[in-house]
């Protein structure tokens, strides 16, 4: 899968919501990308596997491994932090609220890379996200 589509946005200064909403949608395409690559085709098929990388509980599992690694460095967890406190009127469906947020810490990463170009940095989380959901 071809992971060198990056934003072309100018950098400003997103709010965490804002990141995570993009992370969200960054998450989806890739694991729907990968899905079908592996040659998944039955919708009901492609959904449940898709909520297994994009949960909120998969999300957080994968935020708090990368963190234990120190996979990020200072301004990364800065990112992090903005998407986890962030102010939300939602909460998901199957997840309480310290899974919720640490979910959307990592989607706020995730969006940030896209939106500040970091095409190198998506495809190496892209592939530690991977290797989590693999094991």
């Amino acid at each position: 899968i071809n992971r060198k589509r990056c934003s072309i946005m100018e950098i400003v200064p997103y709010n965490g919501t804002t990141l995570a909403f993009i992370g969200d949608a960054v998450m989806t395409l890739w694991v729907r990308e990968l899905l079908v690559s592996k040659g998944y085709q039955k919708p009901n098929d492609l959904q449940k596997l898709t909520s297994k990388y994009v949960s909120a509980k998969a999300q957080a599992y994968y935020l708090t491994q990368l963190i234990d690694k120190n996979y990020f460095d200072e301004n990364e967890l800065e990112i992090i932090k903005r998407g986890r406190n962030a102010q939300t009127k939602t909460i998901a469906k199957n997840a309480d609220v310290i899974t919720y947020r640490l979910a959307t810490g990592f989607e706020a990463i995730v969006g940030y890379y896209h939106l500040t170009n970091q095409c190198g940095k998506l495809e190496k989380l892209w592939n530690e996200v991977i290797e989590l959901g693999e094991q």
